[in-house]
């Protein structure tokens, strides 16, 4: 019967507070990780509003090619004058 006394004392004083101690590491990770991804949620939203304009670029692509050619064609006419 002391024996049994023995073990509940051990449990109580060892046992318990180390498996408290390794929930408490294990929660805090956990809540950790949470932030990081609430963070990169926030970020990654704000940085999807910065692409909006992407699909402009193909026009402006078009135009550059457009007045790239007018350019040499007006340089191509000029040569034989200098």
């Amino acid at each position: 019967m002391a024996l049994w006394w023995i073990a509940n004392i051990v449990a109580l004083v060892v046992v318990i507070p180390l498996v408290i101690l390794l929930a408490n590491r294990i929660i805090r990770t956990g809540v950790e990780i949470n932030n990081y991804a609430d963070d990169i949620l926030e970020h990654g939203v704000a940085l999807s509003g910065n692409l909006d304009p992407v699909p402009a670029l193909l026009d402006t692509q078009e135009l550059v090619g457009t007045a790239t050619s007018n350019a040499v064609r007006y340089v191509t006419a000029l040569r034989p004058l200098v």
